[in-house]
């Protein structure tokens, strides 16, 4: 029978959801979130508790870590050295804390993200600030509950005389909630505080008069005054915290950043590794050297420029790309009530005046106890003392110390505490002068049980009393404001011209993928000849750009490449250049089909990609630019076995045309086609036959007059004038522009739209053919076959046609 009362048939879902809710509760309440009261987690109650049980407080000499730390996991936190270490390190960091609950000697940390030194080396005590937190809690002005081992007790909350937890903020994660506590500067709480007192209806607006806003331990400039109040009213709400910096004039025409505070919780080393980096990768091209001056007078970090380098755009981009500038998002949620709650400021203000009224009025009654008891004795001794002789005499009478206290009580009428308080009474307390400090005594008792007993009947005495305690501790403890707050947002505006210098520079891509950025200067040394490339290679963009532009790279897997021309490496004209695989990983398959240097993505341009199967799409140039650039980016997505063939920058007045390898062609206007982000697979553009495909599109600018020049497989060449292809509308089939053969029948290659006065070169398998004159072509109509003016016998396939630059 045992043996099956030892085994339940439980569904797992329902264990499971048992075990986590009830570790969820654990977490939530008694780890991860701060009490609204004290502002304190469990591990660092029990910590400052600890500490104060063992006498090891300000006013006392330094005690070794290890010892708090065993203290702590023995009698209060059965849980990992390392886990309250941790917590008792960071109470006792200034760049954590706005004010230090723990003093500690030896290496504590750094801003920088080292770690502490072990337990054993560095040594600890209570801070001035801690012992008002503690402060009466000997007076039964808290609950306490049994340890984890019922051979101790801990207290529920600190008696915390003073708001500690908007003071020091509060930072956590549990189950289902995390809290972000900004911290504030203290008077300024305090000050707040008063004015809840006077008022309970007061307004967001109205406390913000004087608790302007979070006051970081590390500073800072804190922008958005709406942030802060959003976050006062519900609980939520941003702010940007940047760091504080001056630009210095140093000599040989350079300028300096200094940082000399840095955001609320920002490494300092990875944000000076972060900086660094952005020189390095040359994304910022003006930095000539970032060095970190901290030293015990205080955080100093210089970013030196380049001669002539203007400071104010780099510090505009470092503040936009690294952490000198960071957001802030408040989540104020504490326990309030034993639940999790989501704290406004006039909540936190009154759930810690709430507390703090308790807590005034436990020890009142705590005092006034004792006093009325200690009252109670020194009448009784007063009252000896009148009738000396008697008592003395009743004592002498007595057998022994009972006896004694019982003839007093029966003669004299002696309460039994009087009595025992009068038998123990030493000789020399006989004197004249006792008697004296007795009357002066009882005299103070009384005035004190009045003063108790005020408080305790009166809201407004008890109210005076808090105040003017508040009052001491602001007096005491009170700080200047370390973070300054300014009221909006200031935009981040960034300087192309600033970040990059402005260089012109040649610029070439060729088909087999070798991109290279060349100086004028090894350009014009060799005259535009002598091109570093590989005889089986051939151009696809040579121009002159700029180190401000940005190259785009379509592939015909319908990928695109994106690079910023000033961070391509230099390379001599002579030079074969770099690989475009040593930027961006392709794929085997993958060609290079277009390349473009783009001087701004703000132009009114968009991007058509046409595919071999029909497919087009028109993407607007803006999406095509990128923050992230180290793989290929998708451009049209396509269907497999389909490839992309064109691709086109074009003005939104234009019109495209389609020629098919069968010979249909067909134009129609841009706006036929709908503008879709750069992922999308596009829109049918034209209705193929069974086994016809796209070879060549083009653009026709509006009012142009240029000519169609079409090239065949068989070298046969035909100039169309435009007018020969009237505008369709989208995914037609279009009409013939070659008579059909009923043998070997001519196959469009590559079509041109070209002025008059062009000049085409037909690129052959053995290299370029003989140049073809445009103008000296006679335009014929759509059914003529043209001329054969390319011997393929001779030069081998056709492959493209080449616009000659001059």
């Amino acid at each position: 029978m045992s043996q099956i009362e030892r085994f339940q048939d439980l569904p797992l879902e329902e264990v499971i959801g048992d075990r986590f809710g009830r570790y969820s509760k654990y977490i939530i309440q008694d780890r991860a979130l701060p009490d609204a009261r004290d502002g304190l987690k469990p591990v660092q109650r029990r910590i400052l508790y600890a500490m104060y049980t063992e006498g090891n407080t300000n006013d006392k000499a330094f005690r070794k870590s290890a010892k708090t730390v065993g203290n702590v996991i023995g009698n209060y936190h059965p849980h990992g050295d390392s886990s309250v270490y941790e917590a008792m390190v960071r109470m006792s960091q200034d760049w954590k804390l706005r004010n230090l609950l723990v003093e500690m000697h030896g290496n504590n940390g750094s801003v920088d993200g080292d770690p502490p030194a072990a337990m054993r080396y560095t040594e600890a005590r209570l801070s001035a600030i801690s012992s008002e937190l503690l402060r009466d809690i000997q007076k039964e002005t808290v609950e306490f509950i049994p340890n984890f081992d019922d051979s101790d007790s801990e207290p529920t909350v600190l008696p915390a005389r003073f708001p500690n937890l908007l003071v020091n903020g509060s930072t956590g994660i549990s189950a289902g909630y995390a809290t972000d506590i900004p911290p504030h500067a203290l008077h300024e709480v305090i000050d707040a505080l008063f004015m809840y007192m006077e008022n309970s209806a007061v307004t967001v607006d109205e406390l913000m008069t004087v608790m302007k806003g979070p006051d970081f331990p590390t500073g800072g400039i804190i922008q958005g005054v709406d942030g802060i109040k959003k976050a006062y009213e519900t609980g939520k709400g941003k702010i940007i915290v940047r760091s504080k910096t001056e630009i210095e004039s140093i000599k040989g025409n350079k300028q300096q950043i200094v940082i000399t505070e840095l955001p609320y919780e920002v490494n300092k080393a990875n944000l000076i590794k972060r900086m660094d980096e952005q020189r390095s990768d040359k994304r910022l091209d003006g930095i000539a050297d970032i060095r970190d001056e901290s030293d015990r007078t205080g955080l100093r970090i210089v970013v030196e420029m380049k001669k002539d380098v203007d400071a104010h755009g780099i510090l505009q981009y470092l503040l936009k790309n690294t952490d000198l500038q960071v957001s802030y998002n408040f989540n104020m949620i504490a326990i309030y009530n034993r639940r999790p709650t989501m704290m406004t400021l006039p909540l936190l203000l009154d759930a810690y005046l709430e507390h703090q009224k308790e807590v005034i009025r436990k020890r009142s009654d705590f005092d006034l106890k004792r006093a009325k008891a200690r009252l109670h004795i020194v009448e009784g001794l007063m009252k000896a003392l009148s009738i000396l002789d008697e008592v003395i005499a009743t004592i002498r009478a007595s057998k022994d110390k009972r006896d004694a206290k019982e003839n007093l009580k029966a003669s004299y009428e002696f309460t039994e505490e009087q009595a025992e308080a009068i038998v123990s009474l030493q000789l020399y307390r006989l004197t004249n002068t006792d008697i004296t400090a007795l009357e002066a005594e009882h005299a103070d008792l009384t005035k004190l049980v009045a003063q108790l007993q005020g408080i305790l009947g009166d809201e407004k005495k008890l109210i005076r009393v808090i105040k003017k305690e508040l009052q001491d501790v602001r007096k005491a403890y009170a700080e200047p404001r370390r973070s300054v707050i300014e009221d909006a947002i200031e935009e981040i505006k960034l300087t192309l011209d600033v970040l990059i210098p402005s260089e012109d520079v040649r610029l070439t891509v060729t088909k087999e993928g070798y991109v290279k950025r060349t100086s004028l200067r090894s350009y014009q040394a060799s005259n535009g000849k002598d091109f570093a490339m590989k005889e089986t290679d051939e151009l696809l963009l040579d121009m002159t750009s700029n180190t401000q532009h940005h190259l785009l790279l379509f592939t015909s897997l319908g990928n695109y490449i994106y690079q910023p021309v000033h961070e391509l490496p230099e390379i001599r004209w002579k030079d074969l250049g770099q690989h475009i695989s040593s930027i961006v990983q392709l794929d085997p398959s993958e060609q290079i089909i277009h390349a473009a240097a783009i001087e701004s993505f703000e132009l009114d341009h968009t991007v058509v990609t046409v595919s071999r199967d029909g497919q087009v799409k028109r993407s607007l140039l803006a999406e095509f630019y990128v923050q992230r650039y180290n793989r290929t980016l998708k451009a049209m997505k396509l269907k497999k076995g389909d490839e992309v063939v064109s691709v086109h920058f074009a003005n939104p007045s234009d019109d495209i045309a389609f020629f098919t390898m069968g010979a249909y062609a067909l134009t129609y206007s841009l706006d036929e086609i709908p503008i879709t982000g750069v992922k999308t697979a596009g829109v049918k553009g034209i209705n193929l036959k069974d086994g016809d495909a796209v070879v060549a599109t083009t653009m026709i600018a509006k009012d142009s007059q240029n000519f169609f020049v079409v090239v065949t497989h068989r070298g046969a060449v035909k100039k169309l004038a435009r007018k020969e292809l009237e505008p369709s509308s989208r995914a037609k089939r279009g009409v013939v522009v070659l008579r059909e053969l009923k043998t070997n029948a001519h196959r469009i290659v590559d079509v041109k739209y070209v002025p008059n006065d062009a000049v085409l070169i037909p690129q052959t398998a053995k290299g370029d053919s003989e140049p073809l004159i445009v103008k000296e072509l006679k335009s014929v109509d759509r059914y003529s076959n043209g001329s054969f003016l390319v011997d393929v016998d001779a030069v081998g396939a056709i492959q493209r046609f080449k616009v000659k630059d001059f």
